[in-house]
């Protein structure tokens, strides 16, 4: 019996898939021949190609797809519940199994080839030679000390300064001029091509719980603008991190951190500084929930209030999606070489203490 054309696309493409897995089993040979050679002209010709559209084409991408699924759904179970007793309904069932199994394949193998594979890096901490991530509780405390100085005085100077928040354009302008300062110092930061966009389903992303996100398939960085102000410059910093090839969650953050620190605008110190010491004050909570609480009283009345409303904003549109949403998310994230699922955010401490322990500033 000849295999039927279905079998022999899946056989190829899980041979595809195989080889994937296989190179990117080797970091070495991830970094020298895919992250550092490959991947960036790859990624600066996608942002090229989209560039000049305001739109999320990405954004448009996942709702086609969702509405597709959806249908397809709809399609399978009404003709399984209508065809049953005729039998038409196993051999339909195996057709889909086989369009499902090549759907997923393709699905895998783009999402590795465009972007995916840089998970499996070295990254940024053999980029900066930081070779020892992990810290003591004394240097968690002392960092908490170091950022809530830097906020204070970001928050400061940002009131001394009478500005206003800026618009989208505004803002994504300010996150291309935070790379090419970070660029004169970190030369693997080069950002070509920015392609930074407001995300369509910003609206959705309040109630699922994120606050921004990079599409691998278009090479669009999603930010949602509907969130508070304070908060958007280091998202948007950290999705260009993606975009740049820094997959794992807290090396983006770390990466976020490096250009937005590099910014000379105030908002764009507050943000980074304002996030930076809720992971780690969150961390040292864990192991210290007196001293955490004690840096807390800490900061100025005016981040106090910045900190209110964020929590407000959060309760104002808490919904059961987002713990379904962070579930699933985290599970991703630990079958792409984060073990500590949606906790990876968390691990940027571990960075900023290396990078003090190593420069002698943040």
């Amino acid at each position: 019996m000849k295999p039927n054309r279905k079998t022999i696309v899946a056989l190829i493409l899980l041979i595809f898939c195989v080889g994937i897995k296989w190179f990117s089993t080797d970091t070495n040979r991830v970094e020298d021949i895919y992250s550092t050679r490959f991947f960036p002209a790859f990624a600066a010709f996608l942002r090229k190609s989209l560039n000049g559209l305001e739109i999320s084409i990405g954004d448009i991408l996942y709702g086609c797809l969702v509405a597709w699924l959806i249908y397809k759904t709809g399609r399978i179970l009404f003709f399984s519940i209508n065809k049953r007793e005729t039998g038409a309904w196993k051999l339909k069932l195996t057709k889909n199994i086989y369009t499902i199994f090549i759907f997923l394949c393709g699905l895998y193998i783009v999402f590795n080839l465009f972007w995916g594979i840089n998970y499996n890096r070295k990254g940024i901490a053999l980029q900066l030679g930081l070779a020892e991530l992990k810290y003591s509780r004394e240097e968690l405390q002392e960092m908490n000390c170091l950022l809530i100085l830097k906020m204070n005085a970001a928050k400061q100077n940002l009131l001394k300064s009478n500005s206003i928040y800026p618009g989208k354009k505004e803002l994504f302008k300010g996150v291309v001029n935070a790379f090419e300062q970070a660029e004169k110092k970190y030369p693997f930061l080069q950002y070509k091509n920015p392609s930074i966009k407001s995300s369509l389903w910003g609206w959705f992303g309040n109630y699922a719980g994120f606050t921004g996100y990079y599409n691998p398939f278009t090479g669009e960085a999603q930010v949602n603008t509907t969130v508070p102000k304070f908060l958007q410059p280091f998202t948007s910093c950290h999705e260009v991190a993606h975009q740049l090839g820094h997959a794992k969650e807290m090396e983006a953050n770390f990466v976020g951190y490096l250009a937005a620190s590099s910014s000379s605008d105030p908002l764009f110190n507050y943000s980074v500084y304002l996030e930076l010491f809720t992971y780690a004050n969150r961390n040292l909570f864990m192991t210290d929930s007196l001293s955490a609480k004690l840096y807390r009283k800490e900061l100025i009345t005016p981040i106090k209030a910045d900190i209110k409303a964020w929590a407000l904003f959060n309760k104002k549109h808490r919904s059961v999606l987002e713990p379904i949403v962070r579930w699933g998310y985290g599970i991703f994230l630990q079958s792409n070489e984060q073990p500590q699922g949606i906790l990876s955010y968390d691990e940027v401490t571990g960075f900023i203490i290396a990078y003090y322990k190593k420069f002698g500033k943040i």
